[in-house]
């Protein structure tokens, strides 16, 4: 048999290069390799390609599979995937879009495997991937150049005898969920009805989880099918009022193992007595999230004089605070200033909360508390005045990790955008610096004079040669510093 296996792999040979480039439908930067040849060829006799995978060498695993993916040789890869010498199958890498014909071969495959109740002699399939993590799958199993497979692809799993005798552990499909109004794709329909028929023996897992405006009874239908305790990032997005939020609650309380929250646009008023209750109800489950790290609320309109309850809720230090184009008050800002949970902090952003009538001494404090950890830093559209960029200089400049600062939007004088250059100099990893046109560059009326501003961007070079170290900043009159405006000003001592 492994003669005739040799003999059928010799037929590479023979087959044109025109045919394979278009069976094998890869890109230029990566032209197939002898292995995919011999693939190709073999599968020519698919009853002979099925007949061999046991005699198959471990290592041309992956590029028949390829092939036999992009030939849509649908009984090959029902007979490979119980076969599959390795821990995971990144099937994901391979489609640039979901191919159902695919991914009902490979879960046919996945019944067989089930099906038999200790480990087969060669099969060590534990993790289906059906991600699209754009890793090359060829550079992945192939050791290519900057796509060094890891040992938990490569290298096939260490048999163990005990395991032979006991029943197999839950297979894991990794998904990534983007949940809205739409109807589900007929891809994750057919995926969650066979998920569905099989709870006992499949975990579905979900890393990456977003839910945006979706209804109530759909979003539940799909979550009880997905092991919530695999969920490391949530965001959810709802245009309805907090009310929906505080009902899908009890479910993230059970994403024990989420490490990033994002909530956006969530609707909600800070004065109903119905939005307090539920914001309580919210905040009563995120105290289960023990390993959260980054806490993101994009337009959170419910919190405005109650951040101090969602302060209050956190079990862990965060690594990144984000809390934007919203209405804070001063006692908000304050419990943010004294929250033990953010003296860590690496990121905040508050780009978008006007901080115009707060006392200056707020981010005075703040900025104090995270100086030695602090590494990127939003104030853009904050409504900050010289006042303001005064009182909080001196410990900005002493925020040592800084390397990202942005404070586009805000109206500066020329004299006081002088002053943060001076001082944030001594800070050695800033590398990237967006500043708004001084407010010299905009006439009576507001209407930015680019004559004016030119002016102001050549004296800023002058200042940048004398500073100690090369810097680059970008000055704008746009808030959006990557709008790509023509306006947007590119500084250095060079240019």
């Amino acid at each position: 048999m492994v003669m005739i296996v040799l003999r059928r792999m010799s037929c590479l040979f023979a087959v044109s290069q025109d045919s394979i480039q278009r069976r094998v439908r890869m890109s230029v930067h990566n032209p197939p390799r002898l292995a995919i040849l011999a693939a190709i060829g073999l599968l020519r006799d698919e009853p002979l390609a099925i007949s061999t995978l046991e005699f198959l060498p471990t290592e041309l695993y992956p590029p028949l599979f390829m092939a036999a993916v992009f030939g849509r040789h649908r009984e090959t890869l029902k007979a490979m995937v119980p076969a599959w010498p390795f821990a995971r199958l990144p099937l994901g890498s391979l489609m640039q879009k979901p191919h159902q014909g695919t991914l009902q071969a490979v879960l046919e495959g996945l019944d067989v495997l089930l099906a038999q109740k200790v480990h087969p002699r060669r099969g060590k399939l534990r993790v289906l991937d059906l991600r699209n993590t754009g890793q090359d799958f060829w550079n992945m199993w192939s050791g290519g150049k900057g796509h060094m497979p890891s040992s938990s692809l490569l290298v096939p799993v260490a048999e163990d005898m005990s395991r032979k005798r006991h029943p197999l552990t839950p297979l894991e499909v990794y998904i990534e969920l983007c949940l809205t109004k739409k109807p589900l794709e007929k891809f994750l329909t057919y995926l969650f009805r066979w998920v569905e028929q099989r709870k006992a023996s499949i975990h579905l897992c979900c890393k990456k989880m977003k839910i945006i405006s979706m209804s109530k009874e759909n979003m539940k239908t799909v979550l009880r099918m997905v092991k919530l305790d695999c969920v490391q990032m949530i965001k959810l997005s709802f245009t309805q009022k907090l009310s929906t939020l505080a009902q899908f609650a009890p479910l993230l309380g059970q994403m024990s193992n989420v490490q990033s929250l994002i909530l956006s646009r969530i609707r909600g008023s800070a004065v109903e007595e119905q939005d307090h209750q539920d914001l309580l109800q919210l905040t009563s489950q995120i105290l289960q999230l023990r390993n959260l790290r980054d806490l993101c609320m994009e337009a959170p309109f419910f919190l405005e004089g109650r951040l101090d309850q969602m302060l209050r809720c956190l079990k862990t230090p965060l690594d990144n605070i984000s809390i934007t184009n919203c209405l804070l008050t001063e006692s908000d800002l304050t419990h943010l200033s004294w929250c033990p949970k953010i003296c860590q902090l690496k990121g905040l952003n508050l780009s978008g909360v006007t901080l115009t009538d707060f006392n200056p001494k707020l981010l005075q404090v703040l900025l104090e508390k995270v100086a030695g950890t602090l590494e990127e830093l939003d104030l853009n559209l904050c409504g900050i005045t010289d006042v303001h960029l005064m009182g909080f200089l001196p410990a900005l400049s002493c925020c040592s990790q800084l390397r990202v600062l942005t404070m586009c939007g805000n109206l500066i004088s020329m004299a006081v955008l002088e002053s943060v250059l001076r001082h944030t100099d001594r800070l050695p990893d800033l590398n990237l610096e967006l500043y708004p046109a001084p407010r010299e560059s905009y006439s009576s009326l507001g209407v930015l004079h680019r004559e004016r501003f030119a002016q102001i961007k050549a004296k800023l070079r002058v200042i940048l040669t004398y500073l100690e170290r090369p810097r680059k900043i970008w000055v704008s009159p746009s808030p959006c510093p990557y709008c790509g405006d023509d306006m947007c000003g590119h500084l250095s001592p060079n240019t």
